[in-house]
């Protein structure tokens, strides 16, 4: 069997068994040392796999996840999240479909302190969805939009998945997560036009409330949720000056959460245990993830399969365009059966020397990788975002009503994919501001 031939067979093995559910670190991990040693020897395999962890530890730049986790914890544990539904359903109530898309807005600053897609939906699908149900929402509306909401946690700015990608891309994380902030902002707001739009064209999905709110109200609100727009910006600005790296960034954030916590009496020490705790979880969970990744690339890297690839799909590589097509299509068919790490670590080895081969600037193909693995959150059978709003809300919803409500959204999405793809300055426009 030639050693490209052996490549083949690995990857279409650690599909097979991502597919039936076996962990993917592990996946990645038992794949790469036996295909390592199929093309070298035991010996030379266990060599390689053996000092892979050891350097993987020393990368600086892996201390942002952590930091990143430990930060988005902190605000949620300690309530500087739990009054963003409300705010901005106060001052987003008056237009058509205003607590879809207040869940919007509220989502999209979650996002920025946690950093995960998963921890988004599930906040609010027992926040927002509830109240939408009792205001008379269409159940589709209600859980799509919670449900897209949620997919913003992978494209807004701290997001882990971006983290992962600057890693084993090999490019900056502080320029990525500038490039994340106009596109994320951009989805939100194509969610709450879609909303906005639906609900003028078939007013019976979304009732209009008739409460009146006061001044003193609003300002009740803004003085409640005022800690968490002042950590995003914190954390992003010291990014965007060039004042501290992201990891640095990661433990500032982490730092004032917990000041900002104690200052207001919502961090006691069983909180401050259960932040850590499941920072520590979640750090290990995704650790394993990134060494059984890095042993899959060298064996990648090994079989040749990548240099391969690039020959192959050379009338692709010369019309970037037609690359770009080829990638959405194999993400958006791929993320119907795979949750978003283990598609973009599985992937990622085969398509960076093409983009690279193709001259394609690896910071915006980031953004627009994100983009499509964000699809991919929503979309049937898997649809992850989809089971965590079930499993919220139990009976009270079918995963019918889900993904019913999502199929719109999606075409939201696909427009906002085809514009960061047609104008690549919505992506780049921050970091080249950088310093």
């Amino acid at each position: 069997m030639d050693r490209i031939d052996i490549g083949y067979l690995g990857v279409a093995l650690s599909f097979l068994l991502i597919v039936l559910r076996v962990p993917v670190g592990i996946v990645l991990a038992t794949v790469g040392f036996l295909g390592i040693a199929a093309l070298t020897s035991l010996k030379a395999s266990w060599s390689i796999v053996s000092s892979v962890p050891f350097e993987l530890i020393g990368d600086w730049n892996l201390s942002a996840v952590p930091m990143f986790l430990l930060m988005g914890f902190l605000a949620s544990e300690a309530g500087l999240t739990r009054g963003l539904f409300q705010a901005a359903r106060i001052f987003l109530s008056r237009i058509p479909g205003g607590l879809a898309s207040a869940t919007v807005v509220a989502s999209a600053l979650f996002a920025a302190a946690s950093g995960s897609s998963v921890a988004t939906s599930a906040s609010f699908s027992r926040i927002a969805i509830p109240e939408m149900l009792d205001s008379r929402y269409d159940r589709g509306l209600a859980c799509g939009s919670v449900a897209v909401s949620g997919t913003l946690g992978a494209l807004i700015p701290p997001s882990i998945l971006m983290i992962l990608y600057g890693i084993f891309a090999e490019v900056s994380i502080g320029k990525l997560f500038l490039a994340g902030v106009v596109p994320g902002i951009l989805s939100a707001l194509m969610f709450i036009l879609l909303i906005t739009v639906r609900v003028l064209a078939k007013p019976d999905l979304a009732p209009r409330t008739r409460v009146t709110v006061s001044r003193e109200e609003k300002v009740a609100a803004l003085l409640d949720i005022w800690p968490l727009p002042l950590l995003i910006v914190l954390v992003i600005g010291s990014i965007f000056l060039g004042i501290v790296t992201p990891t640095e960034a990661g433990a500032l954030g982490a730092l004032f959460a917990m000041l900002i916590g104690l200052a207001r009496r919502g961090l006691t020490f069983g909180i401050f245990s259960r932040a850590v705790t499941d920072t520590i979880s979640g750090t290990a969970t995704i650790f394993i993830v990134i060494v059984g990744a890095s042993i899959f690339s060298r064996f990648v890297a090994l079989s040749g399969l990548a240099a391969g690839l690039t020959d192959m799909l050379a009338f692709a590589v010369e019309r970037p365009i037609l690359l770009l097509a080829l990638t959405s299509a194999i993400y958006i068919f791929l993320g119907m059966f795979l949750e978003s790490v283990s598609l973009m670590l599985l992937t990622l080895p085969l398509l960076l020397p093409l983009y690279h081969s193709a001259g394609i600037d690896l910071i915006w193909f980031g953004v627009i990788c994100v983009k499509l693995l964000e699809i991919g959150l929503v979309t049937p059978p898997v649809g992850l975002n989809v089971y965590v709003i079930k499993g919220a809300l139990g009976d009270r919803v079918s995963l019918g009503d889900v993904f019913r409500g999502t199929a719109w959204f999606l075409l939201a999405d696909l427009v906002t994919l085809a514009l960061l793809i047609a104008f690549p300055i919505i992506s780049l426009w921050l970091p080249m501001l950088s310093k």
